[in-house]
């Protein structure tokens, strides 16, 4: 039809026209001109304008070519006001024959947009924020074609890099056009590993940008890109056989395989590409693309996918680059920010200079939040849409005192800041001067103090926090930051070293503990319905008495004639301890044979995680040497609550009448038969919770390193008779939480929370 609009001509002409124009000298406003005039004419539209976000959140008019020139700078919209309010506020294209019908459309009289009808609007995207919409409009009522929509998709892409450059941002015009969050913000989330930390913002796997955004050969070009899909999926495929990720779950990469088979987004890249766009500049665009539209999304898988995909994005880009997967160079006092974290990723990172660890999930008792106490790093988790309000570089406070995080924040806040971190490292040196001091009580309970452990690096913390020794070393993270299975001399080392390390205190091994959210990539697993609740932990050992008995042989020989001390993790039934520790019985007598060194005196426990045991402790405790309660693991089983899960884990308080029972009744059973008890769970490092403890009548506590000076500090202010007269009550009563009133009757006895 003679008056149908035209699809664009010769697109990659139109691109270097606009880079040309944008690249050239005086003012912005004039180039932004030119611009709406070269993409009015070769589009044959009767008007072509641009709309930039300002730091007030508006989307001003900055160019226009065929409305009233008097509205630029002067019609601004906000989010949802209006058609381009709209494509500001949905991330995505409008494509309307009769803009005027639509529902959100907002007449503007000084535009003098009266006789138009067809309306093509596109968002400027930049890191999946909307920070621009360009629009054609023709009075003719049409839907514009595909593949128009589709050039200028291209153009808005091309635009959102340029407006950002420095040189075109440097001008007066547009030194308050928003690229990126700038403002101060503050975000609740949720305490992980306590501590304080003023850095600079660095993203997990940051993006690569694109530095060059217009091909000089599309053909030559989609090769290129055809060749880094290739290279892509070859490391993926690769990942899936356990060789080059450690700490990864099968779900993560097989997800990641999927999205990167998928015909869809090839195809989005090699359209993208055709149309005369770098490889680099295709991944920035189709990324965008999905992550404005993803976010707007209310359905908790589909926002889950988009994580996905801007991961995959960003592998893919560093394959583009030509990038080998190593450790990334930190700045000093860097905050760490990602959407969640292994155990085995967080400790590729120097922590030298990683000050701080922010969370857009994740639990406390993930094993980014266990290593991150371990560690010493601040962590505070659960900050929803972190990774959208942020940008590497800006900077951060992480607040795991309150468990907020202050993006950009204002200098009288970081004066504040610094104020109480020099409180707390006061408090700190106080802790440092009890490290000596004996954990007595009052009325002169002693109360042995050990911590959990499970790197070498946490070795240093047995002489700088004074601790009894180690009440729990978790064996299964050599397991996950390694990318084969340990050996026997590699095991039998780090045991070694351990108890090197604590001297003539104990030290308690705990077998591996793999299964349900601990994967290793070299060892098969099959995908269970409840990981949880599935093939974990001693099951594993047991079904595979290889791998149990392997770990057994190596902790005795590198005892040597010192005490060895084992635990096995989530015993469910007295046979699996007995099993359990037949096994230890073969391997000393196997050693003995041999004429091999054996431990001076062998000691095996179990863990109390699974509420079967607590009602048979009569027939397990005869068994045992010693028992320790996980009080992790515990206290979600008891409550049917994934620990691991937002959505559930605070759906319960450890400080109930049900559970400070159920911990009495283990305590109690324990003191009748003489068997020592512990307690090696999360409660045991929080003041309070620690306090009730030692009300129900546990005197042996185990808990991250960074727990030791407040918890002991606590005890030294304790009556212990005083508080276990005033906790018998509580335990009768009828509510879902006694917290408050275990914290009145700590205050009324005046101990040191």
């Amino acid at each position: 039809m003679a008056d149908r609009v035209l699809a664009m001509r010769g697109p990659r002409s139109l691109l270097r026209q606009i880079r040309e124009v944008m690249a050239g000298g005086g003012p912005a406003q004039g180039r932004l001109d030119q611009v709406v005039k070269i993409i009015a004419n070769s589009m044959v539209a009767e008007v072509c304008s641009i709309y930039l976000r300002r730091a007030s959140g508006e989307m001003e008019l900055f160019a226009t070519e065929g409305l009233a020139p008097g509205a630029v700078h002067v019609t601004r919209l906000r989010a949802g006001e209006g058609l381009v309010g709209e494509i500001m506020r949905l991330g995505r294209p409008l494509n309307l024959s009769e803009a005027p019908l639509h529902p959100s459309f907002s007449y503007r009289a000084e535009t003098g947009e009266d006789p138009f009808h067809a309306f093509l609007g596109v968002p400027l995207l930049r890191g999946g924020r909307t920070i621009g919409v360009l629009v054609v409009q023709n009075r003719t009522a049409r839907v514009y074609a595909e593949e128009e929509a589709e050039d200028l998709q291209n153009i808005a892409m091309v635009l959102s890099e340029m407006v950002a450059s420095g040189e075109l941002m440097g001008s007066a015009e547009l030194k308050d056009v928003e690229l990126a969050p700038h403002r101060p913000e503050r975000l609740k989330g949720a305490r992980f590993a306590d501590g304080l930390a003023l850095g600079t913002a660095v993203l997990h796997e940051a993006p690569v940008a694109p530095e060059k955004l217009l091909s000089d050969d599309a053909a030559a070009e989609e090769v290129r890109l055809q060749d880094g899909l290739d290279t892509l999926r070859a490391q993926i495929d690769e990942m899936m056989d356990g060789h080059h990720v450690v700490g990864v779950s099968f779900e993560v990469l097989e997800t990641y395989r999927m999205f990167a088979h998928d015909r869809g987004w090839a195809r989005g890249l090699e359209e993208a590409v055709r149309s005369g766009l770098t490889a680099e500049a295709a991944v920035e665009r189709m990324r965008s693309e999905h992550r404005a539209r993803l976010s707007q999304a209310r359905d908790a898988y589909m926002r889950e996918r988009l994580h996905d995909l801007e991961d995959l994005a960003d592998r893919f880009l560093r394959v583009l680059a030509g990038e080998t997967p190593g450790r990334r160079k930190l700045p000093d006092n860097a905050i760490l920010i990602a959407r969640n974290l292994g155990p085995a990723e967080l400790l590729e990172y120097d922590r030298t200079k990683l000050k701080g660890l922010l969370l857009e999930e994740g639990s406390a008792a993930s094993h980014a939040g266990i290593v991150a106490r371990a560690l010493g790093i601040p962590c505070v988790g659960r900050l929803t849409g972190l990774r959208d309000r942020i940008s590497e570089g800006d900077r951060v406070i992480v607040d795991a005192e309150t468990g907020e995080a202050l993006l950009r924040p204002r200098p009288d806040v970081i004066e504040a800041f610094k104020s109480r971190a020099a409180v707390r490292a006061q408090r700190r040196a106080e802790f440092e001067k009890l490290k000596d001091t004996p954990a007595v009580s009052k009325d002169g309970v002693r109360v042995t103090m050990q911590m959990n452990a499970g790197l070498s690096v946490d070795l240093e913390a047995i002489d700088e926090t004074g601790a009894d020794g180690i009440g729990l070393f978790r064996t299964e993270f050599q397991f996950m930051v390694a990318e084969e299975m340990p050996r026997l001399d590699a095991q039998t080392a780090l045991y070694a070293q351990v108890l090197d390390a604590a001297g003539d205190r104990p030290v308690i091994f705990r077998t591996l503990d793999l299964g349900g959210d601990k994967v290793v990539p070299y060892m098969q697993s099959e995908r269970e319905d409840n990981p949880a609740l599935g093939w974990r932990a001693i099951r594993m050992g047991l079904d595979r008495p290889a791998l149990l008995r392997l770990q057994l042989r190596a902790l005795i020989s590198a005892a040597r004639g010192r005490d060895l001390r084992v635990m096995f993790p989530l015993v469910a039934t007295v046979d699996e301890f007995r099993t359990a520790r037949a096994f230890v019985d073969t391997e000393l007598a196997w050693a003995e044979r041999r004429g091999r060194p054996t431990p001076k005196r062998t000691r095996v426990g179990a863990m109390i995680e699974a509420p079967s045991l607590v009602w048979h402790l009569d027939a397990l405790l005869p068994m045992t040497d010693f028992i320790s309660v996980g009080t992790n693991d515990l206290m979600q089983y008891m409550f049917a609550a994934d620990r691991g899960n937002a959505l559930v884990s605070e759906r319960y308080d450890p400080l109930s009448p049900p559970a400070l029972r159920a911990l009495k009744s283990i305590c109690d059973a324990c003191g009748e038969t003489g068997t020592a008890v512990s307690v090696c769970g999360e409660m045991a490092g929080r003041t309070l919770e620690a306090f009730a403890l030692i009300s129900l009548g546990f005197n042996r506590l185990s808990m991250p390193p960074a727990g030791i000076g407040p918890v002991k500090r606590m005890v030294l202010s304790l009556d212990v008779e005083a508080a276990r007269r005033g906790m018998a009550p509580l335990l009768k009563s009828g509510s879902g939480t006694v917290r408050n009133e275990i914290e009145t009757l700590a205050r009324k006895l005046n101990v040191a929370l």
